[in-house]
């Protein structure tokens, strides 16, 4: 069994902006699973479905970002999933829209929903899908307002293949193991 978490914050107004990417990216899978139906458990939206032999769990934290370790925790208890069967999905402003990057094992970087689901397993041993959204053009632009703000026209128009690719690489983490996956995926 497999649990993957993507992060973002609820609400419509936070719906389409960069911290959400990780959202954006579970429901983009579901979507190719033909939408399984979606229950509310552990201050979370969890859907389940089967994919090539695997059980998949699939996670969207209702916390807001800063507490997304209260969902994340109690789902990998109840699952019985072993951290290495733990993917987060989140965004990175350290790498620039299009790019991903699959680690294990890393700090928070100062990221606060990862912060929370580190301190709550007690472990950062899982596996984290970080999708690029940049930095702010400007530098005066505060990294907060960037991430809670819209993505650009072009980088909408790319959001199909970007969500696709991300897909691309949990099957690929899923079935090649990380290794593999990152040498694939990492760029």
């Amino acid at each position: 069994m497999w649990l993957i978490v993507g992060l973002g914050n609820p609400g419509n107004e936070y719906k389409l902006t960069r911290h959400n990417i990780g959202f954006m990216a579970v429901d983009y899978f579901l979507q190719g699973l033909g939408n399984p139906p979606i229950k509310n458990q552990f201050k979370a939206e969890v859907a389940q479905a089967k994919w090539r032999d695997h059980q998949l769990v699939f996670c969207k934290p209702q916390t807001y970002m800063n507490l997304s370790g209260e969902s994340v925790q109690p789902l990998v208890g109840f699952y019985k999933i072993p951290l290495d069967h733990v993917i987060v999905i989140h965004d990175e402003i350290d790498q620039p829209f299009g790019q991903m990057k699959i680690q294990k094992n890393r700090g928070h970087g100062g990221h606060n929903g990862i912060k929370s689901i580190s301190g709550l397993l007690g472990s950062a041993d899982y596996i984290r899908l970080r999708l690029g959204v940049g930095r702010p053009a400007n530098p005066n632009i505060p990294v907060a307002d960037h991430v809670l703000g819209k993505f650009a026209k072009e980088e909408f128009e790319k959001m199909p293949d970007f969500l696709n690719k991300s897909v691309d690489a949990i099957e690929s983490i899923i079935l090649d193991g990380i290794q593999k996956a990152s040498t694939k995926f990492n760029g």
